[in-house]
């Protein structure tokens, strides 16, 4: 009954914006209270579990590590060694945790993207990117003042080594580059991306029931757009890993160039 319901659902409306804008699950309080959602319950799932799988994982350190303290100390030593060293260096070891912990929150909120009956990023809403860029963005301004003081950090960020009278030409890019494109690309970037995921699954797997609920004679054509939505699941994955990736590179990216020396 449920099954048929949604087939008709899907027929009579097809997906658009209004699908990420979800109920409160509360079972008490005003239907529309947006504040716990479903998506809000499954970042509290994300941040449970990344926390109770490192605890568990550590809880008894051994020398010939166990299955579940060799994944996590992998997943620790690909950040640190691959991108926290690789990008800032040797000082990017003390960045590794934090890089760690951007790495996992962004792949496992994204993971869900592609969850049977799950399967909504939380990320697909632009106010999680944007919390995470705006926190990046503060801690790569934040060591940048803190080594170079606060002055010498804007000359570093705002004046590139050029003849003088390109400056006043030059300083605006460089402002309107380091301070307020890298949060904005950051955020939009990831954001577009679970969101453009997301969609092109709903429209593949829900025109699929539309088409034959509309027609039976297009009955191959549906299955047609169900096998292009599993193969679209398998390319999400391939960019759930990426963007999570390019997130946390980028990030340390720009820590390594607020501490550079030079310009």
């Amino acid at each position: 009954m449920v099954i048929a319901q949604s087939v008709v659902l899907a027929a009579e409306f097809p997906p658009s914006v209004e699908d990420f804008y979800l109920p409160s699950i509360l079972p008490w309080g005003v239907h529309d209270n947006y504040w716990f959602t479903k998506i809000t319950f499954l970042v509290w799932v994300a941040v449970a579990a990344i926390i109770i799988f490192f605890l568990v994982a550590y809880r008894k350190p051994e020398l010939v590590p166990t299955k579940k303290q060799w994944i996590a100390e992998s997943i620790y030593g690909f950040v640190r060694n691959n991108i926290a060293v690789d990008m800032i260096g040797p000082q990017g070891v003390r960045f590794a945790p934090y890089l760690t912990t951007l790495f996992m929150f962004i792949l496992l909120n994204n993971f869900f993207g592609i969850v049977p009956f799950v399967q909504l990023s939380p990320n697909s809403h632009i106010a999680f990117p944007a919390i995470l860029a705006v926190i990046s963005y503060v801690m790569f301004i934040y060591v940048g003042v803190r080594k170079h003081g606060f002055f010498k950090y804007l000359k570093h960020a705002l004046i590139p080594p050029a003849p003088v009278f390109i400056l006043p030409l030059l300083i605006p890019i460089e402002f309107f580059s380091n301070f307020l494109v890298r949060p904005f690309s950051l955020a939009v970037r990831l954001f577009a991306n679970m969101f453009a995921g997301h969609i092109l699954l709903l429209v593949f797997t829900l025109g699929g029931f539309a088409m034959i609920s509309a027609n039976p004679l297009l009955a191959p054509v549906s299955v047609l757009s169900w096998v292009l939505s599993v193969a679209l699941t398998f390319l999400e994955f391939l960019v759930i890993c990426l963007q999570a990736y390019v997130f946390t590179v980028l990030t340390a990216s720009y820590v390594q160039g607020a501490l550079a020396d030079e310009h």
